[in-house]
């Protein structure tokens, strides 16, 4: 059966399609538990996020490194060579093969790289700020504002935190991707966005 978009599925990407992508939200997580929870379980989570963004960068890498060039085969027929056409030949291919090598050992840079920037960006750095200075500025506008006790203060921060995740997500790739787009995969030529 030949192999066609309509008759071969998509691959599954776990880092993206499954719930292993949940574990990139754990330092947004953290950072929302910060009022409540030791400083320690807050770098845990970022720990948690940083070893789920390595993990997509290198998938990405291995996949880009498994990805054929594409060449098509050609068929020499009735080809007779002399000592120097083949000595020629030979050079000739071994070039090749080396051009292939670092156009291989390239992609795998780029694909390695531009997940890596994009996730370290758009999964742990801004979401973990902005929900860091979210959380902050409603612990301070809670204790200016109401005469809550403090432990409520610091669930209903955790709360507002948690509720704001899904709200910056988005914005955060857009802004993630075009900043990248104007940047960075200008200087290797990429020009698909991260998905």
């Amino acid at each position: 059966m030949e192999h066609t978009p309509e008759t071969h599925s998509k691959e599954v990407d776990i880092y993206r399609d499954t719930w292993v992508r949940f574990l990139g939200y754990a330092n947004e997580v953290g950072e929302a538990f910060r009022a409540l929870v030791p400083v320690s379980a807050v770098w845990a989570s970022y720990a948690v996020a940083t070893a789920y963004v390595s993990a997509d960068a290198l998938d990405k890498g291995r996949k880009a490194a498994a990805v054929s060039l594409g060449q098509s085969g050609s068929v020499w027929i009735g080809l007779s060579l002399d000592r120097s056409s083949l000595l020629s030949l030979t050079s000739w291919l071994c070039l090749q093969a080396h051009a292939e090598d670092h156009g291989k050992a390239a992609r795998v840079a780029v694909a390695v790289v531009d997940t890596f920037v994009w996730q370290a960006l758009a999964s742990v750095a801004i979401p973990g700020f902005t929900i860091n200075r979210v959380c902050a500025a409603s612990l301070f506008l809670l204790g200016k504002t109401t005469r809550w006790p403090l432990p409520v203060r610091k669930w209903t921060t955790t709360a507002i935190g948690l509720s704001t995740i899904p709200f910056i997500i988005t914005p955060i790739d857009r802004s993630v991707d075009f900043l990248l787009d104007s940047s960075l995969r200008k200087l290797y030529g990429e020009g698909e966005k991260h998905e």
